[in-house]
């Protein structure tokens, strides 16, 4: 398959008050065409940093410092903002934002929002705008009724739906979709998850699916990168990743083996001790050497690269290079 995405080396720094937070630091990795890749990690590993630097819009104070965003052979980081606004964002590469109920004015009417949404990226008759609109509703299972009505009259899964639909009108390859079921009840959640599987296969579309929920990856993602303190721990494939060899990194291992399973005792659960390191000033070698319970005196002092240890599959751990 033919990659529709590739990022080189993409820095995203945090520029405070107390100092620079590496919040995304020398990550590398490529979507295929038709391709769901996963997003894993704690809270503050770097996953939504990483979804809006992919958009060009990382969150004040942050900036992108360093690397390439290649989008149709073309690198979209040196543009100018007017420029990705223009042709990029929303064209070529969409977000669905964690939690619609932040996405939608709760003061405007679903149609008005739709309809200038649209219109900011392309000029164009309210008529014409309105009948791309009716088309991306039907696709994620909506009536036009609820053009009328305000978000607060929408239950949580319309509104997730609604989200998912502006995303797309413009129709972009790429989907960013940046755990689109939370605060959804279990129902609603397969519901959604089942949408995307189904808009993936019908458009052609190549999801980056960003979640903390290890079961949801492994039901929709083709792939899965795991990330750690703002570095690529392990990419794989899903049968790499939750197979019954497992994965190589002691990261992932310790996220798979904290969460439950069915038929799986509570007291049988295992846990990660410690707690992630400051991005201010984050450690020597490898970040998880402090929490890792198979370090040694090289991961202190010196960086792993991520290498492939076997086809498709890279890790970031000393621990896993035979020739090292």
């Amino acid at each position: 398959m033919n990659d529709v995405l590739t990022v080189n080396n993409l820095k995203v720094y945090y520029f405070t008050r107390k100092g620079v937070v590496k919040g995304l630091d020398d990550v590398s990795f490529s979507l295929r065409n038709g391709e769901t890749l996963g997003l894993v990690g704690e809270s503050g590993c770097g996953k939504s940093t990483l979804g809006m630097g992919l958009l060009r819009m990382p969150n004040p104070p942050g900036k992108i410092v360093g690397g390439e965003i290649i989008i149709d052979n073309e690198n979209i980081v040196p543009l100018k903002e007017s420029e990705v606004r223009k042709r990029i964002r929303w064209n070529k590469i969409s977000m669905v934002f964690q939690g619609a109920m932040n996405s939608l004015t709760p003061v405007y009417t679903i149609k008005k929002q739709m309809i200038e949404t649209l219109q900011n990226h392309k000029e164009m008759e309210e008529e014409e705008a309105i009948k791309i609109i009716k088309k991306y509703l039907n696709h994620v299972g909506l009536s036009e009724d609820i053009l009328r009505r305000y978000p607060h009259e929408l239950s949580g899964g319309m509104k997730q739906r609604v989200v998912i639909a502006m995303a797309l009108f413009l129709e972009p390859k790429i989907i960013i979709a940046d755990e689109p079921t939370t605060a959804l009840d279990v129902v609603v959640q397969a519901q959604i998850i089942n949408l995307l599987k189904t808009l993936k296969k019908e458009l052609n579309l190549s999801f980056i699916f960003i979640t903390h929920d290890l079961a949801t990856e492994a039901e929709v993602s083709d792939r899965i990168m795991v990330m750690y303190a703002g570095k690529t721990a392990e990419i794989g494939t899903n049968y790499q990743i939750y197979g019954p060899q497992g994965p190589a990194h002691p990261y992932t291992k310790g996220l798979l083996s904290s969460t439950p399973r069915l038929h799986q005792k509570v007291e049988e659960l295992d846990f990660i001790p410690g707690v992630p390191p400051d991005l201010l000033n984050p450690p020597t070698g490898c970040r998880f050497h402090l929490r890792c319970p198979v370090a040694f005196d090289k991961c202190k002092m010196k960086e792993p690269p991520l290498k492939e240890i076997e086809p498709e599959h890279f890790v970031a751990c000393w621990r896993c290079y035979e020739d090292e």
